[in-house]
């Protein structure tokens, strides 16, 4: 395959019936195909210098038990806390003090937390005081090797309690120097003017790798003021040129521009779509972006990069799938890279990433990056063949140096997913003639109706999603029930002017409840769902309307915005029943 090579043989799949058959081995052909990077001065080992680190981003704090779950499977003796969630902590004594022993605020300290720290037997300092411990004392960095761990990662993860993944100074170095080459190869090397907003959790490991790339080059780092409704107007002001989003980022910036185009007049549409007709038409052939219609990247589409600051050249999306429409409408208007990768906490993020001005790429997560090797394993009960000639689909296996060490204290769960050096992500892959990778399916979110039918609900919200008026969906159905049913987070400025056409009148969660309002929405999904040839049983049969999105207050999606379904189903359970009801 075109941008591949081959580097382990197929596997036919046990006699006994154990091991599953599992497709070649390949690692992306830039980089020669190496299995490691060359050593690369300033790379000898991972720039933290402390003991092996536990970051928790400020979300976990919305996670009932989650901090005291942390910082007590981690035996953590010293705490650096935002001044607002010192209280949070404060919650887990006593139980945390076991191995708690100082709390470092990263602003001040209120007399009632320092009083009910000092109860505890333990101390506190505001950042100030923490600063002047040292006094002039001089301290050599301790001696650091490419073997050991730097970080304790733990998964927010979408069900059970957090893992604590074990990340060696090798896997930092390894995916910073497949970065490098990667960036190389694409003639998109970062310099010392590059400037990167941060704005995921800063304990997530898609954030903190990028962040050290751009350590390692001395480039520029600005934080965002951590409002999500002040984002764009931070990007504004700090210029970024690099831009890493989340898709639920992305659609939202999508949903923005869409609704100014929709509202803008006609001149103003007709001119907006004339341009992206002939644009789009032009990369399809093979144009680059900035090559493809440069009289209206200044007329139309300059608009666009300004509203990001107008310096952005390089938008990369993680974390979960971007839509086929949403990404090819980013790349068109943007006048920037728009590129989709994969990668997971394990896999110290990055594995995969499309490669730029490629629009066959349109849909995929690209070929692997340098250095990491990639494998796919059938999946027999789902139906996958990695064996097959003409799409090989299955178990998305990862080998390299970039791999976690492990989970912290739980080798059962190590030992589940680490075979034979193999790591089992659970994301199920289709390899495109290309070389490219297509993430279709989740090897755990499938499940049966009662009529015997499975059902692979990510691929199904995947495809409901791309509906016009839906922000986010949530597809449920049990063995005990013949059909599927949802919760839907539309969009407020779609169903208000559906609302508005169709006499339905009332704030946006009194539309929400309307019966005509689902009504209108269900016939949405079920359009999509037969224009995409889905089967009867996979269209959804009732719909709920939530007004409020999904949110982690509720602890409802993760720091990344990937649904967390127990959660989900034990927070709407008597929507779903009332729903399940209704059609009886």
């Amino acid at each position: 395959m075109k941008h591949l090579v081959q580097v382990g043989e197929a596997r036919e799949a046990a006699a006994d019936g154990g091991a599953p058959s599992a497709g070649p081995a390949y690692r992306c052909a830039a980089g020669g195909g190496a299995a490691s990077p060359p050593v690369v001065p300033g790379l000898e080992c991972c720039w933290d210098i402390f003991r092996p680190a536990m970051p928790m981003a400020s979300t976990v704090f919305h996670c009932a038990g989650a901090v005291e779950f942390i910082l007590c499977h981690a035996e953590v003796e010293i705490a650096f806390v935002e001044e607002n969630k010192i209280g949070e902590v404060l919650k887990t004594f006593p139980n945390s003090t076991k191995y708690l022993k100082t709390i470092v605020s990263f602003g001040k300290v209120n007399p009632d937390h320092k009083e009910k720290v000092e109860q505890n037997g333990l101390s506190i300092y505001s950042w100030e005081e923490f600063l002047q411990l040292g006094g002039e004392e001089k301290y050599e960095l301790p001696t650091k090797e490419n073997d050991d761990i730097c970080t304790i990662m733990y998964t927010s993860g979408t069900t059970g309690d957090p893992k604590g993944v074990l990340i060696s100074n090798k896997s930092i170095i390894t995916i910073v120097s497949a970065v490098n080459e990667f960036l190389r190869n694409s003639n998109e090397q970062l310099h010392e003017d590059d400037v990167y907003i941060s704005y995921l959790p800063l304990a997530h490991i898609f954030d903190r790798v990028i962040e050290e790339i751009f350590i390692h080059h001395g480039a520029s780092i600005g934080f965002w003021r951590g409002d999500v409704k002040l984002l764009v107007e931070d990007i504004g002001e700090l210029k970024p040129t690099v831009f890493c989003a989340v898709p639920r980022v992305l659609d939202r910036i999508y949903g923005g521009l869409q609704n100014k185009v929709s509202t803008g007049g006609f001149l103003k549409k007709t001119l907006f779509n004339v341009a992206y007709k002939y644009k789009q038409g032009n990369m399809m052939k093979g144009s680059k972006h900035e090559e493809a219609a440069a009289i209206f990247d200044k007329l139309v589409f300059t608009k666009v990069k300004r509203g990001l600051g107008g310096r952005v050249r390089l938008i990369l999306s993680g974390a979960a799938p971007l839509s086929n429409h949403v990404e090819e409408y980013l790349r068109v208007v943007t006048c920037s890279l728009v590129l989709q990768g994969y990668g997971l906490t394990e896999t110290c993020a990055g594995s995969f990433v499309s490669l730029p001005n490629n629009m066959s790429m349109l849909g995929t997560v690209g070929p692997p990056v340098p250095y990491v090797e990639v494998r796919l394993e059938s999946v027999p009960e789902m139906g996958y063949d990695a064996l097959s000639k003409e799409s090989p689909r299955g178990e998305i296996c990862i080998r390299g140096d970039t791999l976690f060490s492990g989970y912290y204290k739980r080798d059962d769960l190590t030992k589940e997913v680490l075979v034979d050096g193999w790591f089992h992500t659970g994301d199920i892959g289709e390899w495109q003639p290309d070389g490219s990778m297509k993430i279709i399916d989740r090897k755990k979110n499938i499940f049966k109706l009662s009529q015997g039918e499975y059902v692979a609900v990510e691929n199904l919200e995947n495809i409901f999603g791309q509906t016009p008026g839906v922000d986010s969906i949530w597809v449920y159905g049990n063995s005990f029930e013949s059909c599927l049913v949802a919760v839907i987070n539309p969009n407020k400025q779609a169903l208000e002017r559906w609302a508005e056409s169709n006499g339905v009148t009332g704030d946006f969660a009194s539309i929400c409840e309307d019966p005509k309002a689902k009504e209108f929405m269900l016939g949405e999904l079920t359009k999509i769902g037969k224009e995409k040839k889905l089967k009867g049983f996979e269209l959804i049969r009732a719909v709920h309307l939530e007004p409020v999105p999904f949110d982690m207050d509720r602890d409802l999606i993760t720091p990344t915005y990937k649904k967390k379904r127990p959660q989900l189903l034990k927070y709407y359970q008597n929507v779903i029943d009332s729903m399940y009801n209704i059609m009886k």
